[in-house]
């Protein structure tokens, strides 16, 4: 396709993808209304059933160049695996090759589970791992230089029965919600919903820098992130690069995404340059959350393959340049009945809607209940440089509601009654061309958490690299346990309509702390949020601990979501994680200090020196040249002795055991000495002539994109 030929969406759209309406039209009446059946309300499909969809399945993705397929699963390495087989099978007498593909290649795979991040399920000999078709997520194609590869959605699970991914524990929340949404509904009357769905959309945050200036810098290759670099003399002070004019080559590079996603059936809806230079967001519509799961990572993906295309490169960590704002992924959750229902939609008067006045009495308790749990959802490598850094949300979980559900909740908790609402009215514009709009009903708050945005909750935390997957368990199975603990009482009432009155009352007065609605960076909110006895967890490593709590163990235990055993696996893998990425981190570092920036140091040093010889020998004053020398000599000390203590550390580190202890020894000894290191050498790369720094620097990536 040429840059100036238009761009029919309605025929690009979900062409890549095995959709519902392919395969009515390509199954027989009787098989689509049993895989539909499936998809809708569980259950297994028969093996011949299985057998035609993998017919059909496998003649259109021939049909559009495919050669091979692959179970595409999530591991618990945050990112997408996948191994290819060709459709081949063998020739038939005349030579000819034959192309199959069955029901049971369709339903199960078997990919080596050992090398994969499992915290001890699965030990390097217990190789044998299985992979589940989930019905439930279109097939799509993939097409790169590999050639066209049908990719098949899968679960992944160890030959015990682990989950060893995160969409089984996904897929589990997801059931697990629907059964107590549809108890909580059915006390209101509503006898027609089968089904409810939490719904989400991600909005995917992510920088662009010129792909040969990237490959100059070890630490951006190996860590995803600068790892050394001196402040820009501009940053984003102005504000003019949020939701300004975007680059041609941006631009460019954005077009070429948005074809690439809607083919593959992602509804990329909004583009937008975010706060920080070469700063960008990408935000789809809602979708059910397995699905909206597995297109953030098909994102992910398709966002690093059209940068390089376009001699760019993605950088999907939470934080590549200290100084500017970070990416996040902000969460925007909610749920729907089979029958077309929000139920977090307040209508026209959220204080008669008492539905709606429970289902969000439970999310406060859920949220107030498992806090720690939420806070461990959103915890990754990368974001500990981004949570509580006035940029994103605070590392303390807190919840916004707005003027109009505040006052409601406080004329409920206050008065045991709330008769009535508060409205936005007009907002006047003062200009007699522009029309008189209505106001919402209350303002919005980026520094929250867990923010209500009108018929949904944003959960702000998820760091922009990380997978939504495990945000949107905690989420579903904490909700399903506020849902379910309700529905046992309120099931048993007498008096069903007094009954509702008074549990939204207790639970609205007990879990009233959770609530907050002003400045979540200031330093007033930590000692606030201490005194109301709200957790502020600071790091990943201690937000591991809330995997193994006796409260995390029965939550997730009760709605079949983890075992003891699966959440002991993932605090593992949570440790071990932090532990490799800070190493890999801390040895880039060292090798850029010795074989980069020292040596250029060094070259600088003589020639400083050799100029100020040079002036000695002809009686010319040398004492500013003198002091920049002793000022680069002092830095160059400082480096190496830095460089040196660093390197001590890391091998110390490297003789312990994984787990907690050295998870802690990394977080408390050897990131403190990163930053020690970090310090002298930025400092360095102010002095230092530029045509000898050996990499480039922020003004470099940042503002020439």
């Amino acid at each position: 396709m040429t840059e100036k030929e238009n761009v029919n969406i309605e025929e690009i759209f979900a062409s890549k993808v095995f959709t519902l309406g392919r395969m009515k039209e390509r199954l027989p009446g009787d098989v689509f209304n049993e895989v539909y059946a499936v998809m809708q309300g569980g259950g297994e499909l028969s093996r011949k059933s299985a057998d035609i969809v993998a017919g059909a399945m496998k003649d259109w993705a021939i049909e559009n160049g495919a050669t091979h397929f692959t179970h595409w699963f999530q591991p618990l390495t945050g990112i997408t695996a996948e191994k290819h087989d060709s459709f081949v099978t063998h020739p038939d007498a005349d030579g000819k090759m034959i192309m199959e593909f069955s029901g049971k290649e369709l339903v199960k795979g078997e990919p080596d589970a050992s090398s994969f991040p499992s915290g001890g399920l699965r030990a390097t000999f217990e190789a044998r791992g299985y992979t589940v078709w989930d019905i439930t997520s279109p097939a799509f194609l993939k097409e790169d230089a590999t050639g066209v590869i049908l990719c098949i959605p899968t679960a992944f699970c160890s030959y015990t029965g682990e989950a060893l991914d995160k969409k089984t524990p996904l897929l589990r929340s997801m059931e697990a919600i629907s059964e107590q949404s549809l108890r909580i509904i059915r006390l209101f009357g509503d006898t027609k919903s089968t089904k409810v769905t939490p719904s989400v959309g991600p909005e995917q945050e992510y920088f662009l820098v010129d792909r040969a200036k990237y490959l100059k810098r070890p630490d951006m290759v190996f860590a995803g992130r600068t790892l050394f670099g001196a402040p820009a003399p501009k940053g984003q002070e102005l504000d003019d690069h949020y939701f300004g004019a975007i680059r041609e080559r941006v631009g460019a590079f954005m077009k070429d995404l948005n074809l690439e996603l809607w083919k593959l059936g992602v509804t990329a809806k909004t583009q937008h340059n975010e706060a920080a230079p070469s700063q960008h967001e990408l935000a789809p519509i809602y979708e059910t959350a397995n699905i909206a799961d597995d297109h953030n990572q098909i994102v992910m993906e398709t966002m690093k393959k059209v940068a390089e295309r376009r001699g760019l490169h993605c950088l999907l960590n939470e934080k590549p340049y200290e100084g500017v704002n970070g990416s996040g992924k902000h969460n925007n959750w909610s749920l729907t009945t089979d029958t077309g229902v929000n139920l977090l939609d307040p209508g026209e008067t959220p204080e008669a809607n008492v539905q709606f006045l429970l289902v969000l009495a439970c999310i406060l308790k859920a949220v107030d209940d498992h806090a720690d749990l939420l806070r461990q959802s959103a915890a990754n490598v990368g974001n500990e440089h981004r949570l509580g850094a006035d940029e994103a949300p605070p590392a303390i979980i807190s919840v916004f509601l707005g003027e109009q559900l505040e006052d409601v909740v406080k004329q409920l908790v206050e008065t045991g009654a709330a008769d009535h609402s508060i409205h936005g009215g007009k907002l006047m514009t003062g200009v007699s061309t522009l029309s008189d709009i209505e106001k919402d009903a209350t303002d919005r708050n980026r520094t929250s958490p867990f923010a209500f945005t009108g018929n949904k909750f944003e959960f702000r935390m998820v760091g922009s690299s990380d997978s939504i997957a495990d945000a949107n368990t905690a989420i579903n199975t904490m909700v399903a346990e506020a849902f379910c603990d309700a529905a046992d009482i309120l099931e048993k009432a007498d008096n069903l309509e007094l009954a509702v009155h008074d549990l939204i009352k207790q639970y609205l007065a007990e879990h009233r702390r959770i609530i907050f609605s002003g400045d979540g960076y200031s330093d007033a909110w930590v000692k606030e949020a201490e005194r109301r006895g709200l957790p502020n967890i600071r790091t990943m490593v201690e937000a591991a601990s809330a995997l193994t709590t006796d409260k995390a163990v029965r939550l997730f235990e009760r709605f079949g979501i983890y075992t003891k055993t699966e959440l002991s696996s993932r605090q593992e893998i949570v440790y071990e994680t932090y532990t490799k990425s800070i190493n890999i981190e801390a040895a880039a570092m060292i090798g850029m200090s010795r074989k980069l920036y020292m040596p250029a140091v060094i070259t600088y040093e003589k020639n400083v020196a050799k100029t100020v010889n040079l002036l000695k020998e002809t009686g010319v004053d040398s004492s500013a040249e003198l002091k920049i020398l002793t000022e680069v000599q002092k830095g160059l000390a400082e480096t190496l002795k830095a460089t040196e203590n660093l390197e001590k550390l890391v091998n110390e580190a490297k003789q312990m055991e994984y787990g907690l202890k050295k998870a802690e020894k990394y977080r408390d000894e050897i990131v403190p000495a990163m930053a020690a290191l970090r310090a002298p050498v930025d400092r360095l790369e102010t002095m230092v002539d530029k045509e000898l720094w050996p990499v480039p620097t922020y003004e470099d990536l940042m503002f020439e994109v």
